[in-house]
Formats: C-alpha cells, structure tokens, sequence
C-alpha cells in the first residue's frame, strides 16, 4: 500500500498509458489479427478468424470516426478530414473483402493501421504486444 496520496499519484502516472499509446496498440493487434488471417489463408477456420479480424478493425475504425467527427475536436481540420476519408476507405475495402474475400485485399488494411500506429506510438519501429483494450 502508498504511504501517502502523493506516493499513489506518482505511481498511477508511471503506469497510466496515454490515448495515443493505446490507440496504437489498439491498431497494431488489428494489423496482427488481419495478418494472421492473410498468412493462414488456407487455414479451415479462416471465415471465422476473418469475420473477427474485420470486425474488430471495423470497430476501432468507427470509433475512430466518432471521435474524429466531433466539431469540438483538438485536431486541426484538415488532418481530421484527411483521416475521415482514410476511414472511408478502411469501410470500403473492409466491404470489398467481406464480399469477395482474398488475402491480398487485406494488405493495405494492415498497412494503414500499422502506419497510423506508428505514428501515434511513442515507439514507432515496435509492435506493441500487449493488449491494452481486449474489448475490441
């Protein structure tokens, strides 16, 4: 136990991961789990494994779009608008893959996501491994 609030604070700050951080994680295990499908494409249970993967990525990119649509958003305006429309293509692609899929459609979904992460990570060049968000 802390000793005093100022001990407890201290830690909670060491430990605390910023938005951005866990929005790269976020991206990174989507690019993983997409990635896994394309590399095991002959894999019996692909339909199921690429039915999550799409989804969740789906998912992330949707609140992604929430929160980028929002007219109070710190965000200059035209790097919002710039990733409003990458999300229309995330949904785009996302359709054509589940209406026709193919391992190489996936490839630029995985690209996005890991250059976005890249971006937003404190560590662009690592994968983060860990799972920051497991309810996606």
């Amino acid at each position: 136990m802390f000793t005093s609030p100022h001990q407890a604070y201290d830690q909670g700050t060491k430990t605390a991961t910023s938005n951005r951080e866990l929005e790269a994680a976020a991206l990174f295990k989507c690019a993983r789990l997409l990635e896994g499908c394309q590399t095991a494409w002959d894999r019996p249970d692909r339909a199921e494994r690429l039915d999550e993967a799409l989804r969740k990525n789906q998912r992330l990119w949707t609140l992604f779009q929430a929160e980028l649509s929002r007219t109070d958003h710190e965000m200059p305006a035209p790097l919002r608008v710039n990733l409003l429309r990458l999300s229309g293509f995330v949904d785009r692609r996302t359709f054509e893959v589940m209406a026709n899929p193919s391992p190489e459609k996936l490839q630029a979904l995985i690209d996005i996501n890991r250059n976005i992460a890249a971006g937003l990570s404190s560590s662009p060049a690592q994968d983060a491994d860990e799972d920051p968000s497991p309810h996606l």
